[in-house]
């Protein structure tokens, strides 16, 4: 995948396949490092799958026995003198986290994870999404899907198309103003 957000969202769709009601992402930045975290309560994966899961023919998958999205981002990571850590507990859920060395020739861009979360958002499956912009020495960005809900209330649904520009736009503006207008 050419951009990290695309990697972001497919670990995201795991999580839903999952069966995940809460899920976290986090995509810290600091002077060296650019780091993505996503966290899940789903059913998580016992040690024997957990050993095998960066494999790229390990798959829950029935309708091919590739799967690829874990492998390239630990390899994308590790390519960019990053690191990458998988951790799940089985009925507990997991957390992936993968860091990337920020002037690495190599990284990956970010792209545009404005549109991955509101897509993930779109898609939510009954789950809760919270998105973490942690920019070093700023104030962190917090989106939380349940507190926007509460917010809404029952009359607007969350994936309305107005609802979900506005949350793009509050997304790409914060993480804007957090960086000074440079791509990650």
């Amino acid at each position: 995948m050419r951009e990290l957000s695309l990697n972001i969202l497919d670990i995201a769709e795991n999580s839903f396949k999952a069966k995940a009601t809460e899920i976290e992402i986090i995509v810290k930045v600091d002077v060296n490092f650019l780091t993505i975290s996503v966290i899940d309560n789903g059913v998580g994966m016992d040690e024997e799958f957990l050993k095998r899961v960066t494999d790229p023919f390990t798959t829950t998958r029935t309708t091919r026995k590739v799967g690829m999205g874990i492998p390239l981002i630990k390899m994308q990571a590790e390519l960019c003198e990053g690191s990458f850590d998988i951790q799940s507990t089985k009925g507990v859920g997991t957390t992936l986290t993968a860091s990337f060395k920020t002037n690495h020739i190599d990284r990956p861009p970010l792209g545009d994870i404005a549109e991955t979360i509101v897509s993930l958002i779109a898609d939510l499956k009954g789950a809760e999404l919270t998105f973490r912009y942690e920019l070093e020495g700023e104030e962190e960005f917090v989106l939380s899907t349940k507190e926007v809900k509460e917010e809404l209330g029952d009359a607007i649904p969350i994936d309305t198309p107005d609802v979900l520009i506005f949350i793009k736009d509050l997304i790409k503006e914060n993480i804007k103003l957090s960086i000074g207008g440079f791509s990650l």
